[in-house]
Protein backbone atom coordinates (compact mmCIF):
# COMPACT_ATOMS: atom_id res chain seq x y z
CA UNK A 1 0.00 0.00 0.00
CA UNK A 2 2.96 2.41 0.95
CA UNK A 3 4.78 1.47 -2.11
CA UNK A 4 1.70 2.32 -4.74
CA UNK A 5 1.15 5.77 -2.30
CA UNK A 6 5.26 6.25 -3.48
CA UNK A 7 4.71 5.33 -6.74
CA UNK A 8 1.60 8.18 -7.60
CA UNK A 9 3.66 11.07 -5.59
CA UNK A 10 6.56 9.77 -8.44
CA UNK A 11 4.22 9.94 -11.27
CA UNK A 12 2.34 13.69 -9.81
CA UNK A 13 6.31 15.06 -9.34
CA UNK A 14 6.86 14.44 -12.68
CA UNK A 15 4.34 15.46 -14.16
CA UNK A 16 4.36 18.47 -12.09
CA UNK A 17 7.76 19.37 -13.16
CA UNK A 18 7.65 19.06 -16.48
CA UNK A 19 7.96 21.89 -19.20
CA UNK A 20 5.12 23.37 -20.24
CA UNK A 21 4.74 23.21 -24.29
CA UNK A 22 5.27 26.34 -26.26
CA UNK A 23 2.30 25.83 -28.35
CA UNK A 24 -0.18 25.84 -25.29
CA UNK A 25 1.85 28.85 -24.11
CA UNK A 26 1.31 30.65 -27.26
CA UNK A 27 -1.87 29.88 -28.02
CA UNK A 28 -3.97 29.82 -24.31
CA UNK A 29 -2.01 30.95 -21.14
CA UNK A 30 -0.63 33.99 -22.57
CA UNK A 31 -3.55 35.48 -24.55
CA UNK A 32 -5.69 34.68 -21.74
CA UNK A 33 -3.76 36.69 -19.07
CA UNK A 34 -2.63 39.90 -21.20
CA UNK A 35 0.73 37.90 -22.27
CA UNK A 36 2.75 38.11 -25.62
CA UNK A 37 1.80 35.49 -27.77
CA UNK A 38 5.21 35.80 -29.73
CA UNK A 39 7.41 35.99 -26.25
CA UNK A 40 10.45 33.64 -26.79
CA UNK A 41 9.90 29.70 -25.58
CA UNK A 42 13.27 30.41 -22.85
CA UNK A 43 11.00 31.73 -20.42
CA UNK A 44 8.27 29.18 -20.28
CA UNK A 45 9.89 26.73 -18.17
CA UNK A 46 10.62 27.08 -14.44
CA UNK A 47 14.32 26.91 -14.95
CA UNK A 48 17.09 24.53 -13.18
CA UNK A 49 16.66 25.97 -9.87
CA UNK A 50 12.90 25.35 -10.22
CA UNK A 51 13.49 21.65 -10.49
CA UNK A 52 15.77 21.24 -7.79
CA UNK A 53 13.65 22.88 -5.46
CA UNK A 54 10.82 21.01 -6.39
CA UNK A 55 12.17 17.76 -5.98
CA UNK A 56 13.53 18.53 -2.40
CA UNK A 57 10.04 19.91 -1.72
CA UNK A 58 8.61 16.62 -2.85
CA UNK A 59 11.64 14.54 -1.02
CA UNK A 60 10.13 16.44 2.00
CA UNK A 61 6.73 15.57 1.77
CA UNK A 62 7.71 12.30 1.61
CA UNK A 63 9.91 11.92 4.47
CA UNK A 64 7.64 13.42 6.53
CA UNK A 65 4.18 11.67 5.63
CA UNK A 66 2.06 11.27 7.11
CA UNK A 67 2.28 14.86 8.80
CA UNK A 68 2.88 16.90 5.64
CA UNK A 69 -0.45 15.93 4.90
CA UNK A 70 -1.86 18.62 6.99
CA UNK A 71 0.05 20.98 5.27
CA UNK A 72 -0.37 19.89 1.76
CA UNK A 73 -3.77 19.49 1.47
CA UNK A 74 -6.21 22.29 1.92
CA UNK A 75 -10.09 22.74 1.26
CA UNK A 76 -12.06 25.39 -0.43
CA UNK A 77 -16.01 25.80 -0.50
CA UNK A 78 -17.90 25.35 -3.29
CA UNK A 79 -18.77 28.93 -3.90
CA UNK A 80 -14.47 29.45 -3.44
CA UNK A 81 -12.06 28.90 -6.08
CA UNK A 82 -8.08 28.72 -5.45
CA UNK A 83 -5.57 30.03 -7.38
CA UNK A 84 -2.33 28.43 -6.90
CA UNK A 85 1.26 29.87 -8.14
CA UNK A 86 4.56 27.85 -8.04
CA UNK A 87 7.74 29.81 -7.63
CA UNK A 88 5.77 32.84 -8.84
CA UNK A 89 4.27 31.21 -11.69
CA UNK A 90 0.56 30.56 -12.19
CA UNK A 91 -0.35 27.14 -12.70
CA UNK A 92 -1.88 25.68 -15.48
CA UNK A 93 -5.14 24.06 -15.70
CA UNK A 94 -6.83 26.69 -14.02
CA UNK A 95 -8.10 27.84 -10.60
CA UNK A 96 -8.68 24.73 -7.59
CA UNK A 97 -11.85 23.64 -6.22
CA UNK A 98 -14.29 23.32 -4.71
CA UNK A 99 -12.77 20.41 -2.51
CA UNK A 100 -9.22 19.30 -1.65
CA UNK A 101 -6.60 20.27 -3.51
CA UNK A 102 -2.29 19.76 -3.31
CA UNK A 103 0.01 22.38 -2.94
CA UNK A 104 3.83 21.83 -2.07
CA UNK A 105 4.80 23.70 1.05
CA UNK A 106 7.38 26.11 0.64
CA UNK A 107 7.38 27.18 -3.27
CA UNK A 108 3.73 27.41 -3.49
CA UNK A 109 1.35 29.61 -2.58
CA UNK A 110 -2.51 30.20 -3.39
CA UNK A 111 -5.31 32.54 -3.01
CA UNK A 112 -9.23 32.03 -2.47
CA UNK A 113 -11.20 33.95 -4.48
CA UNK A 114 -14.75 34.36 -3.46
CA UNK A 115 -17.93 33.79 -6.19
CA UNK A 116 -20.55 34.73 -4.40
CA UNK A 117 -22.13 37.88 -5.91
CA UNK A 118 -20.86 41.01 -3.84
CA UNK A 119 -22.31 44.18 -3.37
CA UNK A 120 -21.04 48.29 -2.76
CA UNK A 121 -22.68 51.31 -2.37
CA UNK A 122 -21.21 54.50 -4.70
CA UNK A 123 -21.01 57.38 -2.32
CA UNK A 124 -22.74 60.70 -3.10
CA UNK A 125 -20.92 61.85 -6.13
CA UNK A 126 -21.38 65.49 -7.39
CA UNK A 127 -22.34 66.31 -10.55
CA UNK A 128 -22.62 68.89 -13.31
CA UNK A 129 -25.31 67.79 -15.62
CA UNK A 130 -25.86 68.86 -19.20
CA UNK A 131 -27.73 72.06 -18.52
CA UNK A 132 -25.10 72.89 -15.66
CA UNK A 133 -27.35 71.72 -12.74
CA UNK A 134 -25.19 70.66 -10.08
CA UNK A 135 -26.67 67.00 -8.51
CA UNK A 136 -25.47 64.53 -5.67
CA UNK A 137 -26.18 61.06 -6.63
CA UNK A 138 -25.29 58.01 -5.18
CA UNK A 139 -25.58 54.69 -6.59
CA UNK A 140 -25.41 50.40 -5.56
CA UNK A 141 -23.62 47.71 -8.19
CA UNK A 142 -23.68 44.25 -7.79
CA UNK A 143 -21.17 42.23 -8.97
CA UNK A 144 -19.40 39.00 -9.04
CA UNK A 145 -16.02 37.30 -10.03
CA UNK A 146 -16.32 34.93 -12.90
CA UNK A 147 -13.39 34.32 -13.92
CA UNK A 148 -10.71 33.52 -10.37
CA UNK A 149 -7.59 33.36 -12.18
CA UNK A 150 -7.92 35.97 -14.48
CA UNK A 151 -9.09 38.31 -11.26
CA UNK A 152 -6.06 37.49 -9.27
CA UNK A 153 -3.42 37.05 -11.92
CA UNK A 154 -4.51 40.93 -14.54
CA UNK A 155 -5.68 43.27 -11.58
CA UNK A 156 -3.78 44.19 -8.08
CA UNK A 157 -7.73 44.29 -6.41
CA UNK A 158 -10.24 43.59 -8.41
CA UNK A 159 -12.97 44.56 -5.95
CA UNK A 160 -11.20 48.23 -4.66
CA UNK A 161 -10.87 48.66 -8.75
CA UNK A 162 -14.26 48.12 -9.69
CA UNK A 163 -15.09 50.13 -6.84
CA UNK A 164 -13.37 53.19 -8.18
CA UNK A 165 -14.24 52.56 -11.67
CA UNK A 166 -18.01 52.45 -10.71
CA UNK A 167 -17.48 56.23 -9.56
CA UNK A 168 -15.80 57.59 -12.30
CA UNK A 169 -18.21 55.96 -14.98
CA UNK A 170 -21.14 57.61 -12.73
CA UNK A 171 -19.99 60.65 -12.98
CA UNK A 172 -18.99 60.30 -16.80
CA UNK A 173 -22.75 59.53 -17.44
CA UNK A 174 -24.63 61.37 -15.59
CA UNK A 175 -22.49 64.49 -17.29
CA UNK A 176 -24.30 64.01 -20.24
CA UNK A 177 -27.26 63.88 -19.49
CA UNK A 178 -30.29 66.71 -18.65
CA UNK A 179 -31.83 67.26 -14.81
CA UNK A 180 -35.29 65.62 -16.58
CA UNK A 181 -33.41 63.10 -17.66
CA UNK A 182 -31.78 61.87 -14.86
CA UNK A 183 -34.90 62.57 -12.28
CA UNK A 184 -37.10 60.32 -14.85
CA UNK A 185 -35.10 57.84 -17.03
CA UNK A 186 -33.21 56.19 -13.93
CA UNK A 187 -34.00 52.71 -16.04
CA UNK A 188 -31.94 53.94 -19.32
CA UNK A 189 -28.74 55.61 -16.62
CA UNK A 190 -28.55 52.32 -14.93
CA UNK A 191 -28.33 50.15 -18.10
CA UNK A 192 -26.15 52.20 -19.88
CA UNK A 193 -23.67 52.44 -16.56
CA UNK A 194 -24.08 48.84 -16.56
CA UNK A 195 -22.77 47.77 -19.92
CA UNK A 196 -19.54 50.57 -19.66
CA UNK A 197 -19.16 48.82 -16.26
CA UNK A 198 -18.83 45.42 -17.74
CA UNK A 199 -17.27 45.87 -20.64
CA UNK A 200 -14.45 47.92 -19.01
CA UNK A 201 -13.72 44.95 -16.00
CA UNK A 202 -14.46 41.64 -18.43
CA UNK A 203 -10.83 41.83 -18.37
CA UNK A 204 -10.41 41.63 -14.69
CA UNK A 205 -12.51 38.68 -14.62
CA UNK A 206 -15.51 40.62 -13.10
CA UNK A 207 -18.67 40.46 -14.04
CA UNK A 208 -21.26 43.31 -12.85
CA UNK A 209 -25.13 42.12 -13.17
CA UNK A 210 -26.93 45.02 -12.04
CA UNK A 211 -26.87 49.08 -11.90
CA UNK A 212 -29.18 50.67 -9.41
CA UNK A 213 -29.55 54.76 -8.90
CA UNK A 214 -30.36 54.77 -5.13
CA UNK A 215 -31.21 58.89 -4.86
CA UNK A 216 -30.59 62.46 -6.98
CA UNK A 217 -30.00 65.12 -4.35
CA UNK A 218 -31.39 68.20 -5.30
CA UNK A 219 -29.81 71.80 -3.98
CA UNK A 220 -32.05 73.59 -1.67
CA UNK A 221 -32.46 76.36 -4.04
CA UNK A 222 -33.60 74.15 -6.73
CA UNK A 223 -35.97 72.09 -4.67
CA UNK A 224 -37.74 75.73 -3.75
CA UNK A 225 -37.59 76.71 -7.56
CA UNK A 226 -38.81 73.99 -8.72
CA UNK A 227 -41.38 73.67 -5.50
CA UNK A 228 -42.59 77.40 -6.17
CA UNK A 229 -42.99 76.65 -10.35
CA UNK A 230 -45.22 73.52 -9.46
CA UNK A 231 -47.36 75.74 -7.32
CA UNK A 232 -47.85 78.26 -9.81
CA UNK A 233 -48.83 75.59 -12.46
CA UNK A 234 -51.50 74.25 -10.40
CA UNK A 235 -52.95 77.81 -9.43
CA UNK A 236 -53.07 78.14 -12.83
CA UNK A 237 -54.95 75.38 -14.49
CA UNK A 238 -57.37 75.57 -10.74
CA UNK A 239 -58.22 79.30 -12.39
CA UNK A 240 -58.77 78.05 -15.28
CA UNK A 241 -60.86 74.54 -14.23
CA UNK A 242 -63.08 77.32 -12.21
CA UNK A 243 -63.71 79.71 -14.88
CA UNK A 244 -64.78 76.82 -17.27
CA UNK A 245 -66.87 75.77 -14.57
CA UNK A 246 -68.42 78.64 -14.19
CA UNK A 247 -68.90 79.15 -18.05
CA UNK A 248 -70.73 75.83 -18.21
CA UNK A 249 -72.81 76.73 -15.35
CA UNK A 250 -74.11 80.26 -17.15
CA UNK A 251 -75.36 78.11 -19.60
CA UNK A 252 -76.76 75.39 -18.08
CA UNK A 253 -79.06 78.67 -16.15
CA UNK A 254 -79.37 80.70 -19.27
CA UNK A 255 -81.33 77.45 -20.97
CA UNK A 256 -83.09 76.83 -17.89
CA UNK A 257 -84.76 80.27 -17.61
CA UNK A 258 -85.47 79.77 -21.41
CA UNK A 259 -87.33 76.75 -20.10
CA UNK A 260 -89.22 78.50 -17.28
CA UNK A 261 -90.56 81.46 -19.18
CA UNK A 262 -91.85 79.34 -22.07
CA UNK A 263 -93.92 76.98 -19.00
CA UNK A 264 -94.82 79.28 -15.81
CA UNK A 265 -95.93 76.39 -13.76
CA UNK A 266 -92.31 74.95 -14.12
CA UNK A 267 -91.67 78.27 -11.96
CA UNK A 268 -94.12 77.05 -9.51
CA UNK A 269 -92.76 73.18 -9.18
CA UNK A 270 -89.53 74.96 -9.01
CA UNK A 271 -90.25 77.03 -6.16
CA UNK A 272 -91.98 74.12 -3.83
CA UNK A 273 -88.77 72.37 -5.05
CA UNK A 274 -86.80 74.67 -3.04
CA UNK A 275 -88.87 74.76 0.06
CA UNK A 276 -89.02 71.11 0.19
CA UNK A 277 -85.29 71.59 0.26
CA UNK A 278 -84.81 74.14 2.88
CA UNK A 279 -87.68 72.29 5.16
CA UNK A 280 -85.40 69.29 5.38
CA UNK A 281 -82.20 70.89 6.59
CA UNK A 282 -83.68 73.53 8.59
CA UNK A 283 -87.19 73.12 9.87
CA UNK A 284 -87.70 76.34 11.93
CA UNK A 285 -87.19 78.64 8.73
CA UNK A 286 -90.79 79.95 7.33
CA UNK A 287 -90.87 81.27 3.89
CA UNK A 288 -93.85 83.40 2.55
CA UNK A 289 -94.08 83.39 -1.14
CA UNK A 290 -94.58 87.06 -2.17
CA UNK A 291 -95.12 87.64 -6.10
CA UNK A 292 -92.83 90.11 -7.37
CA UNK A 293 -95.81 92.00 -9.31
CA UNK A 294 -97.40 92.99 -6.39
CA UNK A 295 -94.25 94.79 -5.13
CA UNK A 296 -93.94 96.63 -8.16
CA UNK A 297 -97.19 98.43 -7.33
CA UNK A 298 -95.79 99.69 -4.00
CA UNK A 299 -91.98 100.84 -5.74
CA UNK A 300 -94.15 103.05 -7.88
Amino acid sequence: MATETVNELVVELIESTKMLDPVIVKTKIAPQFGGDVNAGDSDTGIGVCGWILTIICWLLVLVTMPFSFFICFKVVQEYERAVIFRLGRLLSGGAKGPGIFFILPCIETYTKVDLRTGVFDIPPQEVLTKDSVTVSVDAVVYFRVSNATVSVANVENAHHSTRLLAQTTLRNILGTKDLHEILGDRETISGSMQAALDEATESWGIKVERVEIKDVRLPVQLQRAMAAEAEASREARAKVIAAEGEFKASTALKEASMVIAESPAALQLRYLQTLSTISAEKNSTIIFPLPIDFLTQFMR
